[in-house]
């Protein structure tokens, strides 16, 4: 096994999770990375399925490669991530040509898969949820540039009526101190300068290790204290994603305090309405995510503030969406990630009433873009002759006299420079 493919759909998760496969199968096979899906000896799709149709476009992509399977009977196709937690044997019988299926937590054990795979002559599928067996079994991180990803738990146990990742990911398990210091350790020794903690809701880590209350809990706002005062080498700190019910005051406290802590924040709100809130299952109403806002502004008040907005959920009314209208019009976000409702097959939100036409639906996206664009070209616009920090990630789309960056509040930046700056 020489060549590997790996095709990422999705979030930071998913990255950092296709890290850990070509870590893994680096690890036992010294198999490396290709681009090539004709070159590959194994090919692996590690899907998402927040997206819309998220299944089919994953069985599209396998129909591309079948050909490459009855040329090559040999060749290991793998289907990993969300979908194939929600799946499972449901991809073997749909597409008997793929050899193994395997979930977020069970991807360590990727060579054992392959191993029996050949050894049985049968598709293998493992969608357990192991806890936190996969951090302990994967081989030391292996990195190339400035920038790394470090998972610090895995899971959500908020069951939002309209997500699928609690199904597909189990509930909140946090990696032990230890484990996440080390592993920050070994990224700075490779010249790693930015990390960024990764979770489904990074704001709950520790509450299943250190308890959820008293004067003495560990949490996540310690968590980046002691990585902020005990990583020599790296420079920059930051965290996604987060749950604003679970972030609290002492932790905005704790991230202004800490010197390498970046002053960018994403704090998905969904909307605006506090009705439509509660059939969301989001557990925290508009006053309270307003406070939120309030603190990290009063204490961090160059902080940039990104947001998720999802329109057209099942019986939203014209008025509720108004009320996301001025959400943002009174947050003045620097960016939101925006999105028309689809339902997702076993949540909750899929068996709601009063559904809204997809004209209705896109009619009101375009109108809550229209609003953000222009608050966030006000914003982008007011940073015009101002001096930013950038560390520098490569160079602009090829371009050889142009680079990009990111400032600490995640602006991203080009410039006329050079390759010899990446890492700087």
């Amino acid at each position: 096994m020489k060549k590997v493919y790996i095709r990422t759909f999705g979030c930071q998760m998913n990255e950092y999770d296709t890290t850990k496969m070509f870590d893994v199968l680096a690890a036992r096979y010294g198999a490396e990375p290709t681009d090539d899906p004709l070159e590959a000896d194994v090919i692996l799709f590690n899907t998402c399925s927040v997206r819309e149709k998220a299944q089919e476009k994953v069985f599209h992509d396998l129909g591309r490669v079948k050909e490459l399977k009855r040329r090559n009977p040999d060749l290991v196709i793998g289907v990993g991530g969300c979908v194939a937690s929600q799946e499972g044997e449901a991809i073997v019988r749909r597409a008997p040509y793929v050899d193994v299926v395997f979930g977020p937590q069970t991807l360590h054990r990727l060579p054992e898969l392959i191993e029996a795979r050949r050894r049985q002559d049968r598709p293998q599928v493992d969608i357990s949820f192991p806890e936190i067996e996969k951090f302990d079994a994967l081989p030391e991180p292996r990195v190339e540039g400035a920038s790394a990803f470090v998972s610090i738990m895995e899971g959500c146990s908020k069951y939002c009526s309209f997500c699928i990742v609690p199904y597909t990911r189990g509930e909140e398990i946090s990696r032990p101190l230890e484990d996440v210091l080390v592993e920050v350790a070994q990224l700075a020794e490779q010249g790693v300068k930015e990390v960024t903690l990764l979770g489904q809701n990074v704001n709950a880590y520790g509450k299943d290790l250190y308890g959820r209350h008293g004067e003495g809990a560990f949490d996540f706002g310690d968590l980046i204290e002691l990585i902020d005062r005990n990583s020599p080498g790296i420079e920059r700190i930051r965290f996604t994603t987060n749950h604003p019910k679970d972030f609290t005051r002492k932790m905005v406290e704790q991230i202004a305090r800490a010197e390498k802590v970046c002053e960018w924040f994403h704090l998905p709100v969904q909307s605006g309405s506090d009705s439509v809130l509660r059939r969301m299952k989001r557990s925290y109403n508009r006053k309270q995510y307003l406070r939120l806002i309030q603190w990290v502004r009063e204490l961090i008040p160059e902080a940039v503030i990104t947001t998720d907005i999802i329109v057209g959920f099942p019986g939203e009314t014209e008025e509720e969406f108004r009320e996301t209208l001025s959400l943002v019009e009174e947050v003045q976000f620097d960016a939101a990630f925006m999105f028309m409702y689809s339902e997702r097959a076993g949540t909750p939100a899929a068996k709601m009433e009063d559904r809204l036409s997809v004209a209705e639906k896109k009619e009101r996206l375009q109108r809550l873009m229209e609003v953000q664009n222009r608050v966030g070209r006000a914003k982008n616009e007011a940073r015009i002759g101002k001096v930013y920090d950038v560390l520098v990630e490569g160079l602009d789309k090829g371009k050889p006299d142009v680079v990009f960056g990111r400032t600490r509040g995640n602006i991203l930046v080009t410039f006329p420079g050079d390759a010899s700056l990446r890492g700087q």
